[in-house]
């Protein structure tokens, strides 16, 4: 093995068989081709699974930790440090792996008297293991903000190895926020020799709506409002995520005043909404049509009122 597996695995040479275990998963996870589009992913995963076939197996571990990286060259050459794997009594060559055994080259190979089961036995057996659970797979579900309040069914079609596709029934808990995870158990990968299948993980990405902010479980916008509305006060419905709601304008608002609606918010786990918090912004028109223009010069004659008092 050209690197050293405790580094591949970032793990100390004095980790355990539950760190190291634990370790590979993590990263099986991160690096599988199926889940990670980088340029490396596969050689990555192929990597870390080397480095675990390793370390996993006790006799394969005690083998590195002896010989280092070269123990794989001592099985394939017959050569090491004196007496390395050498059956007291052997009497003669003993083949190596056959092609495709272990990736040790394309032709049998002459290893001396080399003690195949002492040296490589523990590695052989690895390959030949009992059940294991399947790595655990993860994607994103992209929602709007409105799908994230509501949650509810879903259905996420997700790609598969070999260019096919598969659906997934995912049930969406209301109130999810960005960055949360939803489980569904048993839907990665499959187990080897009957173990039990990994997991996939989805985690959630509410996507960016020009409308709203989502600050924790409260919701902000903007509510433009007519110079009449914002000095009269009116009524004005919007449909606000959670649904629609009618908004009471104060007479007398002026732009940047905070309105808030309580439990028009995101829920939580209890279902306790977050608030609604709506922001005025007085709006006028750009062009003012003959008969605005009028009725503001009346107003600007008529009124003494000035914003820019103390100024």
């Amino acid at each position: 093995m050209a690197k050293d597996p405790y580094s591949v695995l970032g793990v100390p040479r004095t980790a355990d068989a539950e760190e190291i275990q634990r370790t590979y998963r993590k990263l099986a996870r991160k690096y599988h081709p199926d889940v990670n589009r980088e340029p490396d992913a596969a050689d990555r995963f192929k990597e870390i699974g080397e480095a675990y076939s390793t370390l996993s197996d006790p006799e394969t571990r005690a083998q590195y930790d002896r010989f280092g990286s070269d123990f794989r060259q001592y099985a394939g050459s017959g050569t090491g440090p004196a007496g390395a794997g050498r059956r007291r009594g052997s009497g003669g060559p003993r083949p190596g792996p056959r092609p495709g055994r272990g990736g040790y080259g394309n032709v049998d190979v002459n290893v001396g008297d080399v003690d195949w089961e002492d040296l490589l036995g523990g590695w052989f057996r690895q390959q030949t293991a009992g059940p294991a659970p399947g790595a655990d797979h993860e994607a994103e579900l992209r929602l709007t903000l409105e799908e994230a309040i509501r949650g509810g069914r879903r259905t996420v079609r997700l790609a598969q190895p070999g260019g096919e596709t598969r659906d997934y029934d995912v049930t969406v808990p209301p109130g999810v926020l960005d960055g949360q995870r939803i489980r569904l158990a048993g839907q990665g990968a499959l187990g080897r020799e009957g173990g039990p299948p990994g997991d996939l993980f989805l985690t959630v990405r509410i996507k960016h709506d020009t409308r709203y902010r989502l600050e924790g479980r409260d919701i902000h916008f903007d509510l433009p409002v007519t110079p009449a509305e914002a000095a009269l006060g009116a009524r004005i419905k919007v449909n606000a995520p959670a649904g629609p709601v009618t908004i009471t304008v104060p007479e007398g608002s002026s732009s940047g005043r905070r309105l808030r609606l309580r439990g028009q918010g995101m829920p939580d786990s209890k279902g306790q909404p977050g608030n609604l918090f709506a922001e005025i912004r007085i709006m006028v028109p750009r062009h003012p049509n003959r008969q605005e223009r009028e009725l503001y010069e009346k107003l600007a004659t008529a009124s003494d009122f000035n914003p820019r008092e103390g100024l």
